[in-house]
């Protein structure tokens, strides 16, 4: 499944493809086996991220790691905030360069096969 999956709830390409990579990692059990097979389940195609947080065991996983996550955050001093508000953008830029970097090897490669797709040989 390509970041293209999640674009209609990411909105933005960099963050589609953050949410399919977080996806992948929980898939690996990064989150637990309940995320994981949620991830799993999405990752698929067999169920929608959409429709996946609204089963009732994968909704509870969730709203769990957000408040564990909310609780981290909540105890983090400025600083540590501030430095994790960076670090993220910093990763989102990042994400965003990577897919500017694959949209110009595309576009590289379509006019290659497009220059040399030729069925004849001429020397003009």
């Amino acid at each position: 499944m390509g970041d293209e999956e999640f674009l209609p709830i990411a909105r933005d390409p960099a963050m589609a493809r953050v949410l399919r990579k977080q996806l992948e990692a929980l898939a690996d059990g990064k989150g637990g086996d309940v995320l994981g097979e949620m991830a799993k389940e999405v990752l698929s195609g067999r169920i929608g991220l959409r429709e996946a947080v609204r089963v009732g065991a994968y909704e509870e996983e969730l709203v769990r790691n957000v408040e564990k996550f909310q609780h981290s955050w909540d105890e983090m001093s400025e600083e540590e905030r501030s430095n994790a508000e960076k670090e993220g953008a910093k990763f989102l830029q990042e994400q965003r360069d990577e897919i500017e970097q694959e949209r110009r090897a595309r576009m590289r490669s379509a006019h290659d096969r497009g220059r040399h797709a030729g069925s004849s040989f001429s020397v003009y």
